[in-house]
């Protein structure tokens, strides 16, 4: 059986997909793009802005699901440019502390609405 995780604090999905599923227990969390949900602008200062806006976008979710960051076992992180990586890398750290989940790194030729990072997770219901 599954559930679908929808909140408010956190951008609404743009197109046929839910911010995440719980099914199996885990937590299915779909990509974060650097939207902010209370203007639905995108956050484009600067990539280090983009990449916390997207974990803040997580953390939301995470949060509407009565999970938070230590559930995550998994995550993927999409670049539009590896360059940014080590940015990326700096914000995404500071919100793990330790048993950090697995992850990759990938870069692409392009996100939606033309942003630089988006990253989706699982996390585990535990």
């Amino acid at each position: 059986m599954k559930k679908v995780i929808n909140t408010k604090n956190a951008p609404a999905p743009i197109g046929p997909y839910s911010q995440a599923v719980a099914a199996g227990g885990f937590l299915f969390v779909s990509g974060q793009i650097p939207s902010n949900p209370a203007t639905g602008e995108i956050v484009s200062d600067d990539i280090k802005a983009e990449a916390k806006q997207v974990m803040e976008n997580i953390k939301a979710i995470l949060t509407e699901a009565g999970l938070n960051f230590s559930n995550i076992v998994k995550t993927s992180i999409f670049l539009t440019d590896m360059g940014n990586f080590g940015q990326v890398n700096e914000v995404y750290g500071t919100y793990f502390t330790d048993q950090f989940p697995a992850r990759e790194t990938v870069q692409v030729a392009a996100l939606p609405k033309n942003v630089n990072v988006e990253i989706s997770v699982i996390a585990i219901n535990s």
